[in-house]
C-alpha cells in the first residue's frame, strides 16, 4: 500500500466570503499541489473540501497521513463524526450539524484508505503548511483576478 502524505489548509476572506483550499500531497519522491476556490463559502467549509479533494484525487488505496491545522476538521472525525451519525446528525445541542454533505462526503472519500489524522499548528513556520496556505489563498486571487 502506498505511503501518502497530506498536507491541507483552507483560507476564506470573510467567514463567509470568497475562500480557497489547498492541499500538498506527497509519496516518495512525487509530490502534486491541488488547490481551488468557491465565491460564498466559510473557512471550515474550506478546510473540508481540501482533505476531500485530495483524497478523492487518490486513485488507489493508500496509507494516509493527513496534516491540517484545523482542529475542527481533525476533531469531527476523530472524536465528533461517530456520535453525530448516531444522533442521526445532531451535534449533542441538538442542532443540525453544519456542513453535513461534505462530513458525508468526506466519510465515504476516507473509507478506501488507512488513515492517520495529524493536527498541526497553523501559522507557525510549518513548511508544507505554509504552502498549503498560499495555495488556498492563490485560488482566492485567481477567482478574483
Amino acid at each position: 500500500m502506498d505511503k501518502v502524505v497530506i498536507h491541507t489548509d483552507g483560507a476564506c476572506r470573510g467567514n463567509p466570503g470568497p475562500g480557497g483550499w489547498g492541499a500538498i500531497l506527497a509519496s516518495g519522491n512525487h509530490e502534486k499541489e491541488l488547490y481551488g476556490a468557491e465565491s460564498e463559502t466559510t473557512n471550515n467549509r474550506m478546510e473540508l473540501i481540501a482533505a476531500i479533494m485530495a483524497l478523492e484525487s487518490l486513485k488507489r488505496s493508500c496509507d494516509v497521513t493527513l496534516a491540517t491545522d484545523s482542529v475542527y476538521l481533525k476533531k469531527g472525525m476523530t472524536e465528533w463524526l461517530r456520535n453525530w451519525k448516531r444522533r442521526d446528525w445532531k451535534t449533542s445541542g441538538k442542532k443540525p450539524v453544519k456542513n453535513k454533505d461534505l462530513w458525508q462526503r468526506l466519510e465515504k472519500a476516507v473509507e478506501r484508505h488507512r488513515l492517520r489524522w495529524r493536527w498541526i499548528k497553523g501559522h507557525s513556520g510549518h513548511p508544507e503548511n505554509e504552502r498549503a496556505d498560499q495555495l488556498a489563498n492563490r485560488a482566492i486571487d485567481e477567482m478574483l483576478s
